[in-house]
């Protein structure tokens, strides 16, 4: 027993030579239940070190780091046109309290929230990467879930909101097999990792209760902040547009999209 003890020790003192591990996954999802082939895929981070762990996208990273540097440069750049997960996860050691980053409607809301996960192991194992796995299921947001965690990574830590088994997770999809990640690489980070800071958001601290409220309010009118902010103006041939058309003009838009995003993570938010 004394010999285990030491071994997860000596392995703990490894990971941390460096400042964080990353741990890589493939995330495939299925944001329209109705196309059920059209299946969207990104990389997400896992960043963990002694404070935290950080999730995110490592697209929007990208565009971040890149706006931040051109900031810097005194150069005005926009992030590219294309679909990126903005959201951020950020869980503490040995507390099942975590901190949800979300985008709604121009704005930025750090969401706290407890999240304590009634896992059930399964004696089933199989080898990702390299790592023998164990199974367990739970249910969560409305979805059952199987995970596949690694022992011999001494992280009680997942993707997303996910975490309290005995090793890392290293596999993780619900049953209807609309939301799927897998681990593909891990990294050492030398330094200490720090997201970059673009402050274009006005950011608000809420409870969870406070966001479900927020969040199902915007789904139905997610112009709301909008209407009498955006003023006339003339377009490219002279015409003049109302801001109060204008703002119809982005409803339309965001109803379209939200009609299509019918198939979030946690489904239970759709939920009346």
């Amino acid at each position: 027993m004394r010999s285990l003890f030491i071994f997860f020790m000596l392995l703990i003192c490894s990971l941390f030579q460096s400042q964080s591990k990353q741990f890589l996954y493939e995330y495939r999802f299925i944001p329209d239940s109705t196309e059920k082939k059209q299946v969207m895929t990104e990389i997400m981070i896992l960043d963990i070190d002694q404070k935290r762990s950080l999730f995110f996208g490592q697209e929007m990273y990208r565009s971040d780091s890149t706006l931040l540097s051109d900031s810097k440069k005194g150069i005005f750049s926009m992030p590219p046109d294309k679909q990126m997960i903005s959201e951020q996860v950020i869980k503490y050691p040995n507390s099942a309290q975590m901190d949800y980053v979300k985008l709604v409607s121009y704005q930025k809301y750090v969401v706290s929230q407890e999240v304590k996960l009634p896992w059930k192991l399964i004696s089933e194992f199989k080898t990702i990467l390299d790592h023998k796995v164990q199974k367990a299921k739970v249910s969560f947001g409305g979805r059952a879930w199987t995970a596949w965690f690694a022992k011999d990574i001494p992280f009680q830590d997942g993707p997303y909101k996910f975490s309290g088994l005995p090793g890392l997770i290293l596999e993780l999809e619900d049953d209807t097999k609309s939301h799927h990640y897998i681990l593909k690489g891990i990294r050492d980070h030398p330094k200490e990792f720090i997201y970059p800071a673009l402050n274009n958001y006005k950011i608000s601290k809420i409870s969870y209760q406070q966001f479900i409220k927020l969040y199902k309010n915007y789904r139905i009118n997610p112009v709301a902040n909008l209407i009498g902010k955006i003023p006339d103006y003339q377009d490219e041939n002279g015409n003049t547009v109302s801001g109060q058309q204008k703002v119809r003009e982005i409803e339309q838009i965001k109803l379209e999209q939200i009609k299509k995003d019918n198939n979030i993570i946690e489904i239970d938010l759709l939920k009346k």
